[in-house]
């Protein structure tokens, strides 16, 4: 594919900030001394600082760059409820009460995130579509029935299966052998979402400081020194809330997350039939591959906004794009001649486990490890931890008390990232 394929006005950005660019904040301060310090400006870090300051508690937050900058505003908008691993897994790791409350944390934020909208009044094109989970083979077809069949008691979720010969009602494509509707799955305009979050944060009384990067945090007998760009202060307690761009300041974390870029593209705008043809409902998608590919129509239909990882190393989004439309194209061969809009990437965190992780380690909360599935969850489990440091009982959650993993040798750099992506993609081809 050539230059061609992108449009006169193609970006290097995120659709989404189209809409809603990044906020130039105005220049602020840093005071003395603070009751929370925030490390990360995104939805984990915001909505803790939301809960803390409505409470009265001081709070700045700092970021590297500009207030949202990394995935809350680059993520593709699905929300889920999460947990990538099932009842018996969990059960196995952990004890069937643990597995429990960990799957009771993913259905909660999943409601809790759809009341927080609500309540807040945050226009950011929230709706409850629900999602069709492709079957990318028909044994995963056949897994993914038995599955629905057989969901843990307690703890079901309104889904049905499709099969292949009704599949067009649900996406305009013979790729895929079938797939399952989750009802209650949902999506967002995640800048917006950001941006309604952002106010709301300010209007409480928080400070929020981009393009200020924490460059060390100290312990003192009562509280913590924190040191950034333009300026130290102290402040009682400190949270990490980096996810996939935590960095050395906190390196006890960093070892347990894997940064990984998740690569997206938008279409240029296509003829209304055209998209209702390809995507004849507003359902957010997603496949049984295990490099995934997640897309939905723009929340104006007039767009696929389609992401995917398609190297087994990071790359440009200016190399990745392309190759996500010949993705896109091998789905919908009536996309062929169709260019590119923008095209953009950000880092999500994984885990070794594949669960998100909240705790206190040497007396600084964090929470991070959202496995790609971070919309609801991090927002949920960043207000937890602002209830947590409130020492409210409220502020518990599934995966407090688990251990969170890390592996001999890794400091954060995931040399191991490419062999991995090899792998999965040669399962994929064979269809495993």
């Amino acid at each position: 594919m050539t230059s061609s394929i992108f449009t006169d006005d193609f970006k290097l950005e995120p659709y989404w900030w189209d809409a809603t660019p990044r906020p130039g904040l105005p220049p602020r301060s840093i005071p003395a001394s603070i009751d929370v310090a925030v490390v990360g400006s995104g939805y984990t870090g915001l909505h803790a600082a939301l809960v803390l300051a409505r409470a009265g508690r001081s709070v700045v937050v700092f970021d590297a760059e500009d207030a949202g900058f990394g995935c809350s505003s680059r993520n593709g908008g699905q929300i889920s409820s999460s947990i990538k691993p099932g009842f018996d897994e969990l059960s196995s790791r952990h004890g069937e009460d643990t597995a429990r409350a960990i799957l009771r944390d993913g259905h909660r934020s999943l409601s809790w995130i759809e009341e927080f909208v609500r309540r807040e009044e945050i226009d950011c094109d929230f709706k409850v579509p629900g999602r069709f989970h492709a079957a990318h083979n028909p044994a995963q077809y056949d897994k993914l029935a038995h599955q629905i069949a057989s969901q843990p008691k307690g703890f079901e979720v309104p889904a049905h299966v499709v099969p292949r010969a009704e599949q067009r009602r649900e996406l305009g494509t013979d790729t895929y052998f079938g797939g399952v509707v989750f009802e209650k799955h949902a999506s967002l305009e995640p800048a917006r979402y950001h941006q309604g979050l952002l106010d709301r944060v300010i209007a409480a009384g928080a400070t929020v400081i981009p393009n200020c990067p924490v460059t060390a945090i100290d312990k003192l007998s009562a509280g913590f020194d924190v040191v950034a760009r333009h300026g130290a202060v102290t402040a009682r307690n400190v949270i990490i809330a980096t996810n996939g761009y935590t960095g050395p300041v906190a390196s006890w974390q960093r070892r347990r997350v894997v940064p990984i870029g998740s690569y997206m593209i938008a279409t240029e705008a296509l003829p209304a039939v055209l998209m209702k043809k390809l995507m004849p409902t507003d359902r957010v998608v997603s496949d049984t591959r295990k490099v995934v590919y997640y897309y939905r129509p723009s929340p104006d239909r007039s767009r696929i906004v389609f992401g995917g990882r398609v190297s087994i190393s990071e790359t440009d989004p200016l190399k990745s794009g392309p190759l996500l439309m010949r993705d896109l194209v091998g789905i919908f061969p009536e996309l062929a001649d169709t260019r590119i809009s923008h095209s953009w990437m950000g880092f999500v965190a994984y885990t070794f486990d594949t669960l998100a992780h909240t705790g206190i380690r040497d007396g600084i909360h964090y929470a991070m490890g959202y496995c790609g599935s971070g919309v609801a969850m991090a927002s949920y489990l960043g207000m937890r931890t602002g209830q947590k440091v409130l020492g409210l009982a409220e502020g518990r959650t599934g995966v407090d008390d688990i251990s969170f993993p890390t592996r001999p040798f890794y400091t954060g750099n995931p040399w191991f990232l490419a062999p991995s992506v090899a792998w999965y993609r040669w399962l994929d081809s064979f269809n495993r």
